[in-house]
């Protein structure tokens, strides 16, 4: 059985619509005001190589359709554009990007029916209504978020509006800096050691973009929303793991930092 892994780029407040730029929103593009580094690009290529398919929402679809076809020369691009794609759409007439298949059916029943066919992780990307969706029906199985720092104030959310709580087990967490010292941490700060197994219910995965800008570090640090410091305050690593997780304490707040 395959498994629907949703990844996605997201701002402090949740806002995961238009990383990129090409649907002209109000804050389109506001990924590429930060710099993800080594660590944030081996993420994603990491992903993306062990994936054996895509499923897309209709706008997602048309858009990254519209680009990645004259991408080429890099592992990347070369497994986005040749990997199985499914897009779920009503509407789409055709689908013209190499290996793509419209889904027309019932959005669950096709969901469940592709994950029974394929063996591999299946990457959606985007698609807010469709992963909304997904979460809501208990079909997903993982969450690969990289958490941008900064507070967008609008724009669609990750999460939406949920009637019932989902109960999340985070997997794993890394910053852009992996094992490294952070350049914009005070010297002398020692990381506090937690650990844990991971009993996965729906499996989170975190990755931290990093700002490359000069500024007073304690003041940035110190704008973290209360919320997302008790959603953060502690992080384990797989059951087994020889590795510790580590949460570095400043303050009265917890900056996670590499497994």
């Amino acid at each position: 059985m395959g498994r629907i892994v949703v990844t996605e780029f997201v701002s402090l407040d949740g806002v995961m619509e238009d990383p990129g730029g090409s649907e002209n929103s109000k804050h389109g593009a506001w990924t590429f005001k930060f710099n993800r580094g080594d660590e944030g690009d081996k993420f994603k290529l990491d992903e993306t190589l062990n994936a054996e398919a895509q499923l897309l929402g209709r706008v997602t679809y048309e858009g990254f359709a519209s680009a990645w076809p004259t991408r080429s020369g890099d592992p990347f691009s070369g497994k986005f554009n040749s990997m199985p794609k499914y897009v779920i759409s009503q509407t789409l007439k055709k689908a013209d990007w190499n290996n793509s298949t419209i889904l027309k059916g019932n959005v669950l029943e096709e969901v469940k029916k592709l994950r029974q066919r394929l063996k591999g992780d299946i990457l959606v990307s985007g698609s807010a209504q469709l992963v909304q969706a997904l979460i809501a029906n208990d079909l997903v199985d993982q969450l690969n978020l990289m958490v941008f720092p900064v507070i967008l104030g609008s724009g669609k959310r990750l999460f939406g509006d949920p009637k019932d709580p989902k109960m999340l087990k985070l997997a794993e967490s890394k910053n852009r800096w992996g094992r490294r010292p952070h350049p914009d941490l005070p010297a002398g700060i020692q990381p506090e050691l937690v650990t844990g197994p991971v009993r996965p219910q729906l499996r989170v995965r975190l990755a931290h973009a990093h700002q490359s800008h000069q500024g007073d570090n304690s003041q940035r640090i110190n704008r973290v929303p209360a919320e997302l410091e008790r959603q953060m305050k502690f992080k384990t690593c797989t059951a087994g793991d020889t590795n510790h997780s580590e949460v570095l304490h400043l303050g009265r707040h917890a900056v996670p930092v590499s497994c």
